[in-house]
């Protein structure tokens, strides 16, 4: 998520992917293009920049999860259990 101004954006996997790759092809004016193709309410260039600059920074996440891996196995708690009455 990102904040312009009043403007207040979840950036999805697709639109960072496609900021992204504008970046790397075309330079910070082809990511702000990009940027603002997906979010038209950020009105100037300045703003669009600084935030394509940012969102192109940005590494993905690796899953939580890798193919084979079983996870954590989270307990079943009852309803109230270790709670103090009166919270």
């Amino acid at each position: 998520m990102f904040c312009v101004d009043d403007l207040a954006a979840e950036v999805d996997d697709l639109a960072a992917e496609a900021i992204r790759r504008a970046f790397d092809e075309g330079g910070e004016l082809s990511a702000a293009v990009e940027l603002r193709r997906h979010f038209p309410g950020i009105a100037d260039n300045a703003n669009a920049r600084r935030c394509a600059r940012a969102i192109a920074g940005w590494t993905p996440i690796a899953p939580l999860m890798t193919g084979g891996g079983q996870g954590k196995r989270l307990r079943h708690r009852s309803p109230g259990v270790g709670r103090k009455k009166g919270r």
